[in-house]
């Protein structure tokens, strides 16, 4: 597609969304725009990665989040917020491995109990998520009704 909206540069100043409105993460990208020795770190990538989530582009927010988790894979946040975009753009599977990780290295991370067995209920596995609700009712002090 050649028009002025499929506009995408490695800066991400120049990029647009499909409906032509300017991508969440210009910003976070234009203030190293004219220097050359710039080397993105990985709370930039952070930052722009949470920008994307925000506005809801999901894919591209995975894909640089799974950049940042390369780079540091012991945050518990970046793992978290790696699964919620898996989940939000239907890549359920990377969705269940990120999830694991995270109630793996932090059992008690309410959150991730929870997603993960919204994640197994949303791939039709719902006796395999009522463990994981459950847990995460108890974890908020409710009563499950799972």
């Amino acid at each position: 597609m050649n028009n002025e909206f499929s506009v995408h540069d490695s800066t991400g100043f120049n990029s647009y969304q499909p409906n032509g409105e300017v991508a969440a993460d210009r910003w976070a990208t234009v203030r190293h725009l004219f220097d050359t020795d710039y080397v993105e770190t990985p709370a930039d990538k952070w930052e722009r990665a949470q920008l994307l989530f925000e506005s809801r582009d999901y894919i591209k927010a995975a894909q640089l989040l799974a950049e940042v988790v390369g780079e540091v894979p012991f945050q518990t946040d970046l793992h978290l917020l790696l699964s919620r975009a898996y989940y939000h753009s239907a890549q359920l599977g990377k969705a269940e491995a990120q999830l694991r990780v995270i109630v793996d290295r932090d059992p008690v991370e309410h959150y991730a109990h929870l997603l993960l067995g919204r994640t197994l209920e949303r791939q039709g596995r719902p006796e395999e998520a009522a463990p994981w609700l459950r847990l995460a009712a108890a974890f908020g002090g409710e009563l499950a009704d799972v």
